[in-house]
């Protein structure tokens, strides 16, 4: 039987935590379609696989949730250096449930929760002190308390359309298969390089 994408990708992702050293091996670069029509591209880091859709999270209100409420096609990419592998996704995202959301922004360090609460992403600021000072006023009123997740924190399911993988080669005859989804069914492509 053959293998699918999403299996191809934990096969070739879990091979790369092993033996990466990079301190966010989760790290992937998500891209969207700018309200101006222009792509954005962050890096964002991959929470988990839940029935083959890659989830991500983060603050709804940002540039990156304007863009998916707008127009929910993305593009998810990585680079796994010690294996040599770029993996290329486009998808659909779809907003998470609330309690999943719940789920992962209480599974986030504290000063990451603490930040998501006092931080606008992306929003204008005169200085850093004013930040900071938030941050310290949070952090003293729950000291010893748990922090609620904000409104605007939560995630998205991604949905893959298409999976490429392409295994660097140092002669440059890299090895590109393409997985796109027809009709509920993964047909593979084999590309050049």
């Amino acid at each position: 039987m053959d293998i699918t994408p999403i299996e191809y990708f934990n096969e070739l992702f879990i091979k790369e935590l092993s033996l990466t050293k990079v301190s966010i091996p989760t790290a992937c670069c998500l891209s969207t379609i700018g309200t101006d029509g222009f792509p954005n591209a962050r890096f964002v880091s991959l929470k988990e696989i839940v029935d083959g859709e890659f989830v991500i999270t983060g603050n709804m209100s940002s540039r990156k949730g304007i863009e998916i409420s707008e127009i929910n096609k993305v593009a998810l990419t990585f680079w796994w250096t010690e294996t040599g592998q770029q993996v290329r996704i486009q998808g659909n995202a779809e907003r998470i449930s609330e309690e999943l959301s719940d789920s992962y922004f209480a599974a986030r360090n504290r000063e990451s929760q603490i930040v998501s609460i006092v931080s606008e992403q992306g929003k204008e600021i005169s200085t850093f002190d004013e930040l900071n000072k938030k941050y310290q006023i949070l952090e003293k009123e729950y000291l010893g308390k748990s922090l609620e997740r904000p409104k605007d924190f939560g995630g998205y399911a991604i949905k893959p359309q298409r999976i490429e993988f392409l295994e660097f080669k140092t002669t440059r005859f890299h090895e590109r298969k393409l997985y796109e989804l027809i009709d509920g069914k993964w047909k593979i492509i084999y590309l050049q390089p």
